[in-house]
């Protein structure tokens, strides 16, 4: 079994490894249905909000996957702390198990914080690759935490053809950081990258919207984007969250969710608008879901075009992570990564 820590995992995941195999595992759920096993996560509230604690969660995400010839079974435990920035901690903790289904042996135990951020920024990429425009030139980044960071990564790398990047963060610190260490960790990318004051300023000339808050309201509406912007937005995980207004969402030419199951419990921003009695979007308008996307199988009068908003809404499933985690198992065995261990 391989020990696989923070660093040994950032060190050899790498993001169109990761677009690449989620991509992969939508083609095989699209041909092989069953080959793929991923019941909706189990989400168990943490603490209330008080004075000492926002309130959190705890999350438990199986899969088995079969690819024909193996079966393998991923499962990621995440805990959601949102008072963990001003520990210098990030939000997000996740560990996540890889074992063979064939005799039950633990392949890899590996931390799945970065794995979380990887995948998750891959599905936007995914999105944004099929959904955005061609010849994107700028995007913005509004909430500037730990899921922005690989989110603006994934978008650049499959478009690289961008130029600019505006930031926007309620603490304009945190944005300033952003900049700061992404333009150290990502200097292959030759972009110009702007902090923003103002959300307005952020949002107003960008292709692409990258949206991660934990927002109950929506942050920017209609009158403040560009008429052809596609979005990404990847917070908002809680029917009790929103991140995107309802009339941005009901004047979306395109709605495309990562997952119908979680989306219907968990996309606050959809839940909304669907349950709000002065919008017109409900759930039979959603185009489709990302495997529809991918495999060219969406709604039928659903067609792609470059005019019109675009939005991709993502609340995660255990699928991703397990075809991305997969992948760093398999890597890890063939390269002895990490520390083995006898189990």
């Amino acid at each position: 079994m391989q020990l696989l820590n923070k660093a040994v995992v950032t060190e050899y995941l790498n993001m169109q490894a990761a677009i690449e195999a989620i991509e992969t595992l939508l083609h095989q759920q699209a041909a092989h249905p069953n080959w793929i096993k991923s019941p909706e996560r189990l989400v168990i509230s943490t603490f209330t909000d008080s004075d000492s604690h926002r309130s959190g969660s705890h999350l438990s995400m199986p899969a088995t996957m079969y690819n024909g010839e193996n079966e393998y079974t991923v499962v990621k435990l995440v805990t959601i702390c949102p008072d963990n920035p001003s520990r210098d901690m990030p939000t997000t903790t996740a560990i996540i198990t890889v074992s063979n289904n064939d005799t039950g042996a633990i392949l890899a135990v590996m931390d799945g914080i970065y794995i979380t951020q990887v995948r998750t920024a891959a599905l936007s990429g995914i999105a944004t690759k099929y959904m955005a425009k061609a010849n994107c030139q700028s995007v913005a980044v509004v909430g500037c935490g730990g899921m922005a960071y690989e989110q603006l990564h994934a978008v650049l790398t499959v478009r690289p053809e961008i130029e600019t990047v505006y930031l926007w963060n309620r603490n304009h610190e945190g944005a300033q950081q952003f900049k700061t260490r992404f333009a150290r960790d990502y200097a292959q990318w030759n972009v110009d990258i702007q902090v923003c004051e103002a959300l307005d300023d952020a949002v107003r000339d960008a292709d692409i919207i990258n949206v991660a808050t934990r927002a109950t309201e929506g942050l920017f509406s209609i009158a403040q984007m560009k008429s052809e912007v596609h979005i990404n937005a990847v917070g908002a995980y809680q029917p009790s969250m929103k991140e995107i207004s309802n009339d941005v969402i009901a004047n979306s030419k395109m709605v495309i969710v990562d997952d119908l199951a979680g989306s219907h419990h968990e996309a606050g921003d959809l839940i909304q608008a669907h349950d709000s009695d002065d919008c017109t979007w409900v759930w039979d308008d959603l185009s489709g879901d990302l495997q529809a996307l991918v495999t060219a199988k969406l709604k039928e009068g659903v067609a792609k075009s470059d005019k019109g908003i675009t939005l991709f809404k993502s609340v995660g499933a255990a699928s991703f992570d397990a075809a991305v985690a997969l992948y760093v198992a398999k890597q890890a065995q063939q390269q002895s990564l990490g520390s083995s261990v006898d189990w």
